[in-house]
């Protein structure tokens, strides 16, 4: 087979190496979903993504973890757009099209950001679980956005800092509630973000996420179920992976019939693959 363009993205940062890491691959038709699960095994990221042709957007996003595609992520959809857009790969407009498993998904390019139009997000409570302490009244809501997060609020950016999961607890938990991870959130303590957000995913291979777009979506639409959004504003700036020297910023706008999450994004490698 014919070598494949890569890309190795960091995306929610405009410095190399901070961010999350997503590694995109471009012009997959020639690949089958065990040729690309097997590469997304091999990157050993949160998340692997192979770009094709045709369809009925600009582009069409197939999105692997280590073990299981996903129909939606926000970090890969940012960094795949990115990638596409540095390689020429479809023409450069303000606004485009990725087909997903999710289905159609709207991006746009402002102010040196790629910005991402959530999937409808559907909410229904859950109990956490042991070993989680949530912020006292805080409810805990399992989000489906493509990725299924539980999602909760802490008592402060301390204690969020301060969690550790029980990693082969929560994988059986997540297992069995069929969810993708848990995402906690909490105010921020300092003058960069208005939230700080950690997720923790390893039931999918992925202990903690250093800056998950899901995430963030999910912690968007639980804010505005509850009624948390006047406290941090509609737009607001959110912090993640600082406890994996990853230290990644998200740009959130939550609007009442929307949800859209944006980032910078870098390329770090750029080379070939040869399946």
């Amino acid at each position: 087979m014919a070598k494949l363009a890569f890309r190795q993205v960091d995306v929610f940062t405009r410095v190399p190496f901070l961010g999350n890491p997503v590694a995109v691959v471009l012009g997959a038709e020639g690949l089958d979903a065990e040729a690309m699960q097997r590469i997304a095994a091999w990157t050993n990221l949160s998340e692997t993504t192979f770009v094709l042709k045709g369809g009925a957007a600009d582009y069409r996003l197939r999105i692997f973890t280590p073990r299981m595609e996903l129909p939606f992520a926000g970090h890969p959809t940012i960094g795949s757009a990115h990638a596409a857009l540095e390689a020429g790969f479809f023409p450069a407009k303000e606004r485009f099209t990725q087909e997903c498993g999710a289905g159609i998904v709207h991006l746009a390019r402002r102010d040196g950001k790629i910005f991402v139009k959530a999937p409808p997000a559907k909410l229904v409570p859950v109990e956490p679980p042991k070993g989680i302490t949530l912020k006292p009244g805080s409810p805990f809501l399992a989000v489906d956005v493509g990725p299924r997060w539980a999602t909760g609020e802490v008592a402060d950016a301390n204690a969020l800092a301060a969690v550790a999961p029980d990693m082969t607890a929560l994988a059986e938990w997540s297992n069995a509630l069929k969810l993708t991870g848990i995402t906690l959130f909490a105010k921020s303590d300092d003058c960069v973000a208005a939230v700080h957000v950690r997720s923790f995913a390893p039931a999918q291979g992925i202990p903690e996420d250093p800056v998950c777009g899901s995430g963030n979506i999910s912690v968007g639409a639980f804010l505005r179920e509850t009624g948390g959004l006047e406290r941090f504003g509609r737009a607001y700036v959110a912090r993640q992976g600082a406890q994996l020297g990853r230290d990644g910023r998200v740009f959130m706008t939550v609007e009442k019939e929307e949800i859209w999450l944006g980032g910078e994004a870098v390329t770090c490698v750029a080379g070939e693959l040869a399946p």
